[in-house]
C-alpha cells in the first residue's frame, strides 16, 4: 500500500500483477519476461516473500537487471560490491541517505551489522564499506554478540527477531538504525533492539514503525527514477517532486 501511495503521491504510474498463491513457477517467470519485453515498463519490482513453492532468487535473477528498481540482481549487487553502484536494494540505500540527512558520516567509524540476509545484511555491509566505516557482520553462529554490538558507532540492525538487541549492549553515542518489524501477540510492530532502554544510550536511534520504512519507500521512487532515467538518456523524463 505505501508503494502503490508514493507511486501517486510522485506521478509514477504503477500496476500490479496480482496473481493466485498456487501460481506455478512457470507462469511467474513468463509474466517477468513480458514485462522485461514491454519498452513502456522502467521497473520491475517483485513483491516478497513469496509462497512457500517459489524460492524468489530465480525470479529475482529473470528480472532486466536495468528495470530492477529493488535492486536485488547478481548484477547490480556485484556492482555494488565493486564501488560500481547503478541500482542500490531499497533498505540498505534508504539507511545511507537517513545517515547522510542527520550529518552523520560513516568513514573511519566502527559499524555493525546485524543480520546477513541477500535483502538487507549483506548490501547494507556493502554499503557502509562503500562509505568507507569498517564493517563487521554479526549471524547465527557469531559468538560474542552482546561484544560485536558494545563496539558499534553505528549498529544496523536487521535480524527479524524481537527485542534482540539489548539496550545495554548499546555503546553510548552510538547510532541505532533498527530495520527489524516485529509483529507481537497482541498486535503491535516492535524493532528488533530494546527501543526504550538503547534510546537512553544512543545518540541516534530509529523507531518501529515510520523509521527505516518510509526510507525504504523513499529509495524505490529514487530507484525508479534513475531507471527511467538510464534507459531514456534524452532526459525526456519528467522529474517530479
Amino acid at each position: 500500500r505505501g508503494k502503490k501511495r508514493a507511486c501517486e503521491q510522485t506521478g509514477v504510474v504503477a500496476f500490479g500483477h496480482e496473481l493466485p498463491a498456487d501460481t506455478p513457477p512457470q507462469a511467474l517467470l513468463d509474466l517477468i519476461d513480458r514485462l522485461n519485453a514491454d519498452d513502456a515498463v522502467d521497473g520491475i519490482l517483485l513483491q516478497l516473500p513469496l509462497p512457500a513453492h517459489l524460492a524468489p532468487q530465480p525470479f529475482l535473477e529473470r528480472i532486466d537487471p536495468a528495470k530492477d528498481v529493488d535492486g536485488l540482481h547478481p548484477y547490480n549487487i556485484g556492482r555494488l560490491a565493486l564501488k560500481m553502484p547503478l541500482a542500490r536494494p531499497c533498505t540498505p540505500r534508504g539507511v545511507m541517505t537517513l545517515l547522510s540527512a542527520y550529518g552523520i558520516d560513516p568513514a573511519g567509524k566502527k559499524a555493525v551489522v546485524v543480520g546477513a540476509s541477500n535483502l538487507v545484511g549483506r548490501p547494507q555491509a556493502l554499503e557502509l564499506m562503500l562509505a568507507r566505516a569498517t564493517v563487521t557482520v554479526c549471524h547465527r553462529a557469531t559468538a560474542d554478540l552482546a561484544a560485536e554490538v558494545a563496539g558499534a558507532d553505528i549498529l544496523v540492525v536487521a535480524a527479524g527477531v524481537p527485542g534482540l538487541i539489548r539496550g545495554g549492549w548499546i555503546k553510548p553515542g552510538a547510532v541505532v538504525i533498527d530495520v527489524g518489524i516485529n509483529r507481537l501477540a497482541d498486535g503491535t510492530l516492535c524493532g528488533d533492539v530494546d527501543f526504550a532502554a538503547a534510546s537512553a544510550r544512543a545518540a541516534f536511534i530509529t523507531p518501529v514503525p515510520g523509521g527505516v520504512g518510509p526510507m525504504t519507500i523513499a529509495s524505490l521512487m529514487q530507484n525508479i527514477l534513475e531507471a527511467a532515467e538510464r534507459r531514456d538518456p534524452s532526459g525526456n523524463v519528467a522529474r517530479h517532486g
